[in-house]
């Protein structure tokens, strides 16, 4: 989660080391001088392919948010929070995982390069049957597994049903109900082996054994089309709660294909998700979701959503693990254009080993040319035949150089204690010694040789810095001070109000006679819990749903109380309501706290900022600042 929270944060402001441009100061914080083109670079980036035109804004408008984020890292830098070793730690395990595709030699040609494109172009369905090949197997724990799936394949040539196959045979779980069936899926979407087989079987045959880092597969091909590319979508969500039961469902499903009616009734569809979506994430925004293809969500939702064939159709209400939707086509897009993606599609073939040919001693090579490495043959020769913690050798001899500084036999022997080698030859174990340093060397060179690489690296440690300053002084510190917050809440306490309400029960029964007992022990004044205790002693006659409700928030309360539509699957012989309407008021606090602890961080942070800027000096060279063009 914090990797995306930081990748968030940059993709709003990212500030990159001030060493990294060498220009004329645009802005000076306090002490830290930022560079006309280091600003201008990250206006650009974060003003370009925004989700709307609106959204952009000019450098000097783009330039108040720079100010304030810059201000949160360097305070956090102040207070020393760079230093501690947690943060450290932080910064080091994404820069391991960044350095990674900087130090193999991956090759790959630009045929493999358009091939891919190909492919991308294309969706498969297929269907396989999975052998597992657990690491570390024995070769003849390979062969096995190899053996058996040549068995199988047999049996399926001599006509046996592959779905039932893969029922029977398979080692992935989920075979057992789907019968090994994939769907459709596109490039990179699959381990390459994989991929490779079924874009090369034709349809309806059967590929021979394919092994990947997983096992052996037998895959068929069961079709193949065109790839349908990516759509938009709204939608309208009702979410199962957890542990649903039958009548949640139920009660779940009359709202949905409520509003399903309200819709088919003129109603305007983002209206619907802002005020009844159960997805928080998209309902403030109309119900509108990213861009995705069909593979990125599950096929009970992706199949209804490609089925659309019109901009502005909806679905009838859909069912899936997560709840019933209603999804509204807002648009669709093919394959991006070849130029378009080839970068894209080359950062991938370079970080996946399995798609390309790797020379590690083809890189160590080019390492060695490019840092000057030179062996010191005349004392390699001094450790032939010595093993390793025999005596007698000078710890101070020069056994390499690379890039001016020499390495000691005393270094590789503090290589082979990390390594726990305590036996062998000396010479057996130099060029793995001779590769890691060579590797190490690289890998402390990567921000001075690969800008990229700086500039994410920066983005990362501003990002981290961001998030830690911002959990302290605004997030936690928010939901925690309950004094602040009852105290910000008081002052206002009339922003949030609920509209008019029917408070009171839903009260659904199994037949006429249960009604008719429910209502007699109403109106003696029986409180509901002890009603359902004496209906349901027995068996269940009863389900009594206590809360308060405002127009348009429950279709059986809208129903009674403000004439609403009747709710489709509802029968008003066995279901009545109990209670009142009562007017308007404030939300309280627990009501509302969730809200009211977002405006009161809204409140620490803008308090905080303007407190920032009483501290820090700022200074900006609006000469320079008119220099650069909007976007």
């Amino acid at each position: 989660m914090n990797r995306i929270f930081y990748s968030l944060i940059v993709s709003c402001v990212i500030v990159f080391s001030a060493h990294a441009q060498k220009d004329e100061t645009l802005l000076t914080i306090g002490k830290t001088n930022i560079s006309k083109a280091e600003f201008e670079r990250i206006y650009k980036k974060n003003n370009s392919n925004l989700f709307s035109e609106a959204d952009k804004k000019s450098p000097k408008d783009y330039l108040d948010l720079f100010i304030d984020f810059k201000l949160k890292v360097i305070e956090a830098e102040n207070l020393k929070m760079d230093t501690a070793n947690a943060f450290k730690k932080e910064l080091a395990g994404y820069r391991k995982e960044l350095a990674q595709p900087y130090l193999t030699d991956v090759k790959y040609d630009q045929k493999l390069v358009k091939e891919l494109y190909n492919r991308m172009t294309k969706e498969v369905n297929a269907s396989h049957i999975l052998f597992v090949v657990k690491p570390g197997a024995s070769d003849q724990e390979v062969e096995d597994a190899r053996k058996k799936a040549e068995k199988v394949r047999q049996e399926i040539l001599n006509g046996k049903d592959f779905n039932e196959a893969a029922k029977e045979y398979s080692d992935d779980p989920s075979a057992k109900t789907n019968g090994g069936k994939l769907g459709y899926f596109t490039a990179f979407q699959m381990v390459a082996p994989f991929e490779d087989a079924a874009y090369n079987t034709p349809v309806g045959e059967i590929s021979e054994p394919v092994r990947s880092s997983f096992g052996f597969h037998l895959i068929k091909v069961n079709d193949i089309r065109d790839n349908r590319g990516e759509i938009k979508v709204a939608h309208i969500m009702k979410m199962f709660p957890k542990g649903a039961n039958e009548n949640d469902r139920a009660s779940l499903k009359t709202e949905i294909d409520s509003i399903y009616t309200a819709l088919q009734n003129g109603a305007d569809f983002a209206e619907l998700a802002k005020k009844y979506s159960d997805d928080k994430r998209t309902a403030s925004n109309g119900g509108e979701m990213p861009w995705f293809s069909e593979r990125q969500i599950i096929p009970e939702f992706t199949g209804p959503a490609f089925a659309l064939k019109n901009v502005g159709d909806y679905t009838h209400p859909i069912e899936t693990a997560y709840g019933y939707h209603i999804i509204k086509k807002l648009d669709s897009r093919p394959v991006k254009p070849f130029d378009e993606v080839k970068n894209d599609i080359e950062e991938k073939i370079k970080k996946d080993p399995e798609r390309s040919t790797t020379s590690k001693k083809l890189f160590i090579d080019e390492l060695k040319k490019e840092y000057n490495f030179r062996g010191n043959d005349r004392n390699l020769e001094k450790l032939k035949g010595k093993n390793i913690g025999e005596e007698a050798t000078n710890e101070n001899l020069k056994l390499f150089t690379i890039d001016k500084k020499t390495y000691t036999l005393s270094e590789f022997n503090q290589f082979l204690k990390n390594k726990n080698f305590q036996k062998g030859n000396y010479l057996s174990h130099y060029e793995d010694w001779v590769e890691t340093e060579i590797t190490n060397l690289e890998n402390s060179k990567l921000e001075e040789k690969y800008p990229e690489f700086r500039y994410l690296m920066q983005e990362y440690h501003d990002g981290i810095l961001l998030f830690n300053i911002s959990q302290d002084k605004i997030w936690n510190f928010a939901s925690q001070d309950s004094v602040g917050l009852q105290k910000f809440y008081e002052k206002n306490k009339k922003k949030y109000n609920w509209g008019e309400r029917f408070k009171g029960y839903i009260v659904m029964c199994k037949d006429r006679d249960s009604r008719e007992e429910a209502e007699k022990y109403f109106a003696a004044g029986i409180p509901a819990d002890e009603i359902a205790d004496r209906l349901n002693k027995n068996r269940e006659r009863v389900t009594i749903t206590e809360g308060a409700w405002e127009k348009g928030s429950q279709p059986i309360v809208d129903y009674f109380v403000w004439n609403g539509p009747e709710p489709k699957y509802f029968n008003s012989e066995v279901t009545f309501i109990r209670g009142d309407k009562i007017p308007p008021e404030p939300k309280n606090l627990e009501d509302a706290r969730g809200l009211y602890i977002s405006d009161y961080q809204n409140y620490l942070e803008k308090k905080w900022v303007k407190e920032l800027r009483n501290k820090y000096k700022i200074k900006v060279n609006k000469k320079l600042l008119n220099s650069i063009p909007s976007v």
